[in-house]
């Protein structure tokens, strides 16, 4: 009987590059899924947005829009309950909360719609989406869980992925001398 000896082959061991700030690397139908992903969720920002900008009769009666001279953010605020209920009722009515609420709605979106500034808008979405969960607190569907939590979930896998380069301005975005100067602008 006889044995062919096995050879060992030496292959080189792949290079292991870090990440740095290249794209990832992810199918055609996983980009486009996390695409429309991005869009529905910046698209919830938006909507947001106008509907207090406007008092659009859902979330914001008519005639208690932030441009009728309305806070906004007072009903979340003065509503709070939980541990954190005292900080958020303290809020109420400051001059500076609902300007920054609402420009933050409307950047996130914006961001997110269009697939640009990314990773600022995980960040921020993630901060707003936590500041949101934590005014009251436990949720009342789930003993940590909810909506808001997914929410600021999602918005950093979107990032991290760089869910707007498929169907949104995201490698345009990636390429100005700027953002390639300050790449946390990706």
């Amino acid at each position: 009987m006889t044995t062919t000896p096995h050879r060992r082959q030496h292959l080189p061991a792949p290079l292991m590059e870090p990440d740095g700030d290249r794209r990832p690397i992810i199918g055609t139908s996983a980009g486009r899924a996390l695409a429309v992903l991005r869009i529905v969720y910046g698209l919830t920002f938006l909507w947001a947005f106008f509907d207090k900008l406007f008092g659009l009769g859902y979330s914001t009666k008519s005639g208690k829009a932030w441009i009728d001279g309305a806070d906004v953010t007072a009903g979340l605020l003065k509503g709070s309950t939980g541990p954190l209920s005292g900080f958020y009722h303290s809020l109420a009515g400051d001059w500076w909360v609902s300007p920054l609420f609402m420009v933050a709605l409307a950047g996130i979106g914006l961001a997110l719609t269009l697939g640009i500034g990314m990773r600022v808008a995980a960040v921020s979405g993630v901060l707003l989406y936590l500041l949101m969960w934590s005014s009251n607190l436990p949720p009342t569907t789930n003993p940590v869980l909810d909506d808001h939590i997914l929410g600021a979930v999602a918005v950093v896998v979107l990032a991290l992925v760089a869910a707007g380069n498929v169907w949104g301005l995201g490698k345009w975005w990636s390429g100005l001398d700027f953002v390639r100067k300050y790449p946390w602008l990706r």
